[in-house]
Formats: structure tokens, C-alpha cells, sequence
């Protein structure tokens, strides 16, 4: 087998396979070529893994899967100013059309003609070298590891996610769901303040984690009516009228309908975390209590650069959720770990060079 550009590729549903692949070229006088370092594995990267599709989008060709990646830059375009060969970087992996409406106002996450890694057609970043876009790639100080670099791209979610619930200091905060994406909205919602973060789950381990992590407060979900739930929360977390903001990042169709209800008149619910594509919606509570509900879609304008930010000023700690790391080599057990629900956060190393 070659070495020339080792990549994991998802070839059809549940089989993948190990694939060399030529050295991607620079498309633009301002695009990067990335030695990759290390990648995260997400939950929709097993979900094409596992499904072939999410919604709409479906694996028609072979794809090579991952994008929350780190690396070292290895080759620059005539044009770039920003980083240069040998800047630890990491990955910013969507890149939209910069032209449309939506770019132009800033929200470039919602670009209709977004390609976006590991997302089909689009391949991943799970391979030896990837190019990118120089704006999109954003270098890392001494003090922050390629480690770190590659959590970027969920603490970007996270922080997408709670600048879309406006979180304030003082504000009391319930984040249903205490996965990767979750447990970051409780450690960036604290960095900005927040009085009172209860992490709700049906997963005492993960709960037991987020209490020493960010979260003031933990909850474990049962079985019963959204209200009751909610009731339960308000009352054994002493969220007074209810909670300012409500974060869904679990999917759940019950901890979305406790989250409507575990809100004060007037707050604010943002669901991040997918799951059914329908549900069955309080929206009478919605109306009488004249929530502000927001949806949130990966991330936007300032929210990779405010992760690298806030990493290295210390205000939150991303390597607290890296829980294993594995060869390039072993990425099929390391998918198969994080289907399992074995740790937090697996880490995929780059492909190594005496390989």
C-alpha cells in the first residue's frame, strides 16, 4: 500500500476501507496544503459510517470521512499572507461561496452552495494532507497543542450555539445532552458568565463528568411528562420561575419538550443536537411564554477565531474532554469506540511518515 496521501474512506454504507490517494493540489492562489496532525471523530461521521445518509445528503461515492482536524502547514499559494509553511494550524472545515446573500451578511454557515468536509460529495479531512482556503485555517500559539487544535472545531459549535441563546452573565443555563457538544456549551456558557449550568442526561457517567468539568448542577433524566421533568428541574436546581436559557444538544424529543417548559416566561431555546427529523412540539408553552426559539447550524463569522480565543486565554479547557487516542491506522476501532459511547472525545492521529 502507497503512503503518498493515506486517506480513511467511507466506501458504501458500514464498509470502509484505507485508500492512497494523490496529493491534493492548491485550487487558488490563496489556499493552504495541510499536513494533518489529528482528527476528532463525530457523531455524523458514524452516522454515514453507520447510515449511509443524514437527511438529504446521501453517500453516492466513495467519501473520505472527518473534519475536526489540526495540522502543520507544508505548502502555500502565491497569495497567502496570513500563514506559512510550518504554522500549526487548525482546520475551519465548510467553505461557502462568499458571494450569496447569506455570506455577504455574515451567516456563510447557512450558504446553500456550502462544501463542507466529510459532508457528500465533499471528501474529509481523515487522510495525510488537505487543502483549505488560508482564512479558513487559524494558527495556534506555543501554549495551545494540535491536540487542542482539533477540538476547535466543536468548542466553534459551542460557541455558535450560545451566541445564538445571547447567554449573559448571571443567566441560569439547562443544557439537555452531555456529549462532546454539550458538555462545551456548559464550559462556554460559563466563561461568559452564566450563574446556575445544569447539565441534564440519561448517562450518570457523563453527568459525574460534567459536574467537575463546567456544570454548577446535574440532572438525571426519567421517565415522565416533559412538564413534570421540567418541574423536577426547576424545583431541585432552584431555577426560580425557570431558566433563562434552555439548550437542546441531544436530539431527544423529550429533552426538547422539557426545554420549552423548564424556561421563564420570556427566555430563550436554541436546539443544536439532531434527532428525528419530527417531533411532537409544545408550541402552545412556546407561544404563552413568548420564547425566543432558535435553531443553530455548525458555526459562522468570529466563532473559530473566538474558540481559539477562548482556549488560550484559559477560560476553557478543551483537553479535559480527550479520552483516547489512536493510530491513523486503527481509525475503523476508534469509530467503533465512539458508537459505543467509550469515552468523551477519540482522537484519530495523523498518517505517519515512516508509514
Amino acid at each position: 500500500m502507497g503512503r503518498e496521501n493515506l486517506s480513511f474512506v467511507l466506501e458504501k454504507q458500514g464498509i470502509v476501507k484505507f485508500e492512497d490517494r494523490p496529493i491534493p493540489k492548491l485550487a487558488s492562489p490563496y489556499d493552504v496544503l495541510v499536513n494533518v496532525k489529528f482528527t476528532g471523530i463525530c457523531g455524523s461521521d458514524v452516522h454515514y459510517w453507520q447510515h449511509g445518509a443524514i437527511g438529504s445528503f446521501i453517500v453516492k461515492a466513495p467519501m473520505v470521512l472527518g473534519h475536526e482536524s489540526s495540522g502543520i502547514i507544508t505548502e502555500v499559494g502565491d497569495k497567502v499572507t496570513s500563514v506559512k509553511v510550518g504554522d500549526r494550524v487548525a482546520m475551519e472545515p465548510g467553505i461557502p461561496c462568499r458571494r450569496c446573500v447569506r455570506c455577504k451578511d455574515g451567516k456563510y454557515n447557512l450558504c446553500i452552495d456550502m462544501r463542507f468536509a466529510a459532508t457528500p460529495p465533499i471528501d474529509g479531512t481523515l487522510a495525510k494532507y488537505y487543502t483549505l482556503p488560508e482564512d479558513f485555517c487559524y494558527k495556534l500559539p506555543d501554549s495551545v497543542s494540535l491536540e487542542e487544535g482539533a477540538l476547535m472545531e466543536p468548542l466553534a459549535v459551542g460557541v455558535h450555539i450560545t451566541r445564538q441563546a445571547n447567554i449573559q452573565p448571571g443567566q441560569n443555563v439547562v443544557v439537555f445532552g452531555s456529549g462532546p457538544v454539550g458538555l462545551l456549551c456548559c464550559a462556554v456558557a460559563k466563561a461568559y458568565g452564566a450563574n446556575k449550568i445544569v447539565a441534564v442526561d440519561i448517562n450518570e457517567e457523563r453527568l459525574k463528568f460534567a459536574k467537575s468539568y463546567a456544570a454548577t448542577d446535574v440532572v438525571v433524566s426519567q421517565r415522565e411528562s416533559a412538564p413534570d421533568s421540567a418541574a423536577r428541574i426547576i424545583r431541585d436546581c432552584d431555577l426560580g420561575h425557570g431558566a433563562d436559557v434552555a439548550i437542546d444538544a441531544s436530539g431527544a424529543e423529550p429533552c426538547i419538550q422539557a426545554g420549552i417548559h423548564v424556561l421563564r416566561t420570556g427566555g430563550t431555546y436554541v436546539q443544536a443536537g439532531m434527532g428525528k427529523s419530527d417531533i411532537m412540539f409544545p408550541i402552545g408553552a412556546m407561544g404563552a411564554k413568548e420564547l425566543n426559539v432558535k435553531g443553530s447550524f455548525r458555526y459562522s463569522s468570529g466563532d473559530y477565531a473566538t474558540a481559539v480565543g477562548l482556549v488560550t486565554s484559559g477560560r476553557v479547557n478543551v483537553k479535559e474532554l480527550i479520552s483516547n487516542k489512536v493510530k491513523f491506522t486503527d481509525a475503523e476501532t476508534a469509530f467503533n469506540d465512539v458508537k459505543a459511547a467509550k469515552g468523551i472525545k477519540t482522537l484519530i492521529e495523523g498518517v505517519e511518515d515512516s508509514a
